[in-house]
C-alpha cells in the first residue's frame, strides 16, 4: 500500500467558531470546536449546555477520525430526525472530521414543521462552518531552511510558485523558516531550493507528519 493510500489527507477545523440565523423569531446559534475524542466532543456538548442552559435546545453532532470512524448526534428533545442527523450530514457532506457543533435554539413562538427545523438546523451549521477555520491537513514534511537576507526574496518566490505552506519564520542574524509540504515532494523541494539560492540555504528535516495546508 503507498504513502497516499496510508496517509490520506483530510479536512477538519482548526479554529472553532459561531454563527447565527433567525428564522420565524427563533434564534439558531452555532457553536463549532476542533474535537480529537468522544470524550472531547461530550465535554463540549455539556460545556455548551451550561453556557445556553436557558435554551430551548442545544442539539449536537460530531464526527471523529480522519475516515468518519465515530459519529454521533442528538436532536435534544425536538421531532426526531429534525436537528442532529441534518447538523451531522452537513459535516459529512463538507468531508469534515475531528469536529463536534452544537446548535443551541431559542424558541420563538412560531412552529417551524419538520422541514423548517431540517433547513433551520443544518444552515446554522454552515453558517459556523463559515466563521471557523477549515483546513486540509496533508501527510507531509517539515523542513527548517535557514538562509541570509538577500535570499530571503528567491525563497519566498519560490514558495508561492510551489504552494509550500510556510509555518513559521524568525528574523534574527539571517532567517530561519519551517516550511511543510506534500511528503513526496521532498527531493524536489529540497533540490529547487537548494538551486534557487546557489547552495547557500541550510536544510534541516524536522519531521514527518500531518500539517494544515491554508491554502
Amino acid at each position: 500500500m503507498g504513502k497516499k493510500e496510508n496517509f490520506p489527507p483530510f479536512r477538519c477545523v482548526l479554529e472553532g467558531g459561531c454563527g447565527e440565523i433567525v428564522e420565524k423569531k427563533s434564534r439558531f446559534i452555532a457553536t463549532v470546536r476542533p474535537v480529537k475524542t468522544e470524550e472531547e466532543a461530550s465535554a463540549f456538548i455539556e460545556e455548551m449546555k451550561k453556557k445556553y442552559w436557558d435554551a430551548t435546545h442545544n442539539c449536537s453532532a460530531f464526527v471523529i477520525g480522519r475516515r468518519g470512524e465515530l459519529t454521533r448526534c442528538s436532536d435534544d428533545g425536538e421531532p426526531s430526525g429534525t436537528a442532529g442527523r441534518p447538523m451531522l450530514e452537513v459535516l459529512l457532506k463538507e468531508g469534515i472530521c475531528n469536529t463536534a457543533v452544537v446548535v443551541t435554539r431559542y424558541f420563538g413562538g412560531t412552529l417551524l414543521g419538520t422541514g423548517g427545523l431540517v433547513r433551520a438546523y443544518g444552515a446554522a451549521v454552515k453558517e459556523g462552518l463559515l466563521n471557523s477555520t477549515v483546513v486540509t491537513m496533508r501527510y507531509g514534511t517539515r523542513l527548517q531552511v535557514t538562509v541570509d537576507y538577500p535570499d530571503v526574496g528567491r525563497l519566498q518566490h519560490l514558495m508561492a510558485r510551489e504552494g509550500i505552506t510556510q509555518e513559521s519564520a524568525e528574523y534574527g542574524v539571517n532567517v530561519r523558516f519551517v516550511l511543510a509540504f506534500d511528503a513526496e515532494r521532498q527531493e524536489q523541494i529540497c533540490k529547487s531550493i537548494t538551486e534557487a539560492t546557489d547552495a547557500r540555504a541550510e536544510l534541516e528535516i524536522l519531521s514527518h507528519g500531518y500539517y494544515a495546508d491554508k491554502g
